[in-house]
């Protein structure tokens, strides 16, 4: 390449780059954060893992989701103690939260909380970003 050439095309390939750049570091601003993307336990799911490990040693909480329920998709919960390969572990104070590849993109960004009421004890997602509505028992919901 001549030198005058060079020259010439130095200040479009600087521009280019610079294009680039920014368009790089806005897709990085855009990215959702890894906090964003966590699944949540409350306290008040951390204490009750706690107490429930008390008595069954190396348990932790498995969150599925599954077809059905009055809105289209379900919650599951369970005492787990494996996980599998393609699983999420989501661990807050020594207690762990996993979830499969298919349910996690289904709860993305949920938070996990326990609830004591009159009729019944149990683990609920309390907000998920990715649902639009559900059912008054919070045991099921339906996606966006």
């Amino acid at each position: 390449m001549s030198r005058s050439l060079l020259l010439r095309l130095t200040p479009f390939i600087s521009a280019r780059i610079r294009y680039n750049q920014r368009l790089l570091s806005s897709a990085l601003d855009r990215a959702p954060s890894e906090a964003q993307e966590a699944v949540h336990m409350t306290d008040d799911c951390i204490r009750r893992m706690k107490e429930l490990q008390a008595s069954v040693e190396d348990k932790m909480l498995r969150l599925s989701v599954e077809t059905g329920g009055c809105s289209g998709f379900q919650y599951v919960f369970l005492l787990d103690d494996k996980t599998n390969a393609d699983d999420r572990v989501f661990e807050k104070d020594g207690v762990k939260l996993v979830v499969d590849k298919i349910s996690y993109d289904f709860v993305k960004g949920a938070t996990v909380d326990y609830v004591e009421e009159l009729i019944r004890s149990a683990f609920l997602v309390t907000s998920n970003p990715s649902a639009v509505g559900g059912c008054s028992c919070k045991s099921s919901f339906m996606v966006k």
